[in-house]
């Protein structure tokens, strides 16, 4: 072998080197998806859980449009989260139920 030809020691080495930097940028994206992810369980953790009855309000905030069970997709932009009794009020006061999650069903309310 000629002076200027690395060695196969020289050429075991380099390749340790690579491989060991792309083991260490292997490990930050470990270590970066694990902080992510973590960051994600705390959000879920700390979002307040969905309301039982929400009120979907008209365009002004002024107007119940329809009464929802809390989470139900066609709540729409504008719910209001309720208790029992006001989601109960505002049905007999002619409100809407929604068509799809049937809150007059889930509180056991009777029009009549």
């Amino acid at each position: 072998m000629s002076d200027t030809t690395p060695s196969r020691l020289d050429l075991l080495r380099f390749l340790e080197r690579v491989q060991l930097a792309d083991l260490e940028r292997t490990r930050r994206w470990i270590a970066d998806e694990e902080r992510r992810a973590a960051e994600r369980a705390r959000g879920a953790a700390a979002r307040p859980p969905a309301p039982d009855w929400t009120i979907e309000m008209s365009l002004g905030g002024r107007h119940p449009v329809a009464v929802h069970v809390g989470g139900c997709h066609m709540a729409g932009k504008r719910p209001r989260r309720v208790d029992r009794g006001e989601a109960l009020r505002a049905l007999a006061e002619g409100v809407e139920a929604c068509t799809h999650c049937r809150p007059d069903g889930e509180l056991g309310f009777v029009d009549g």
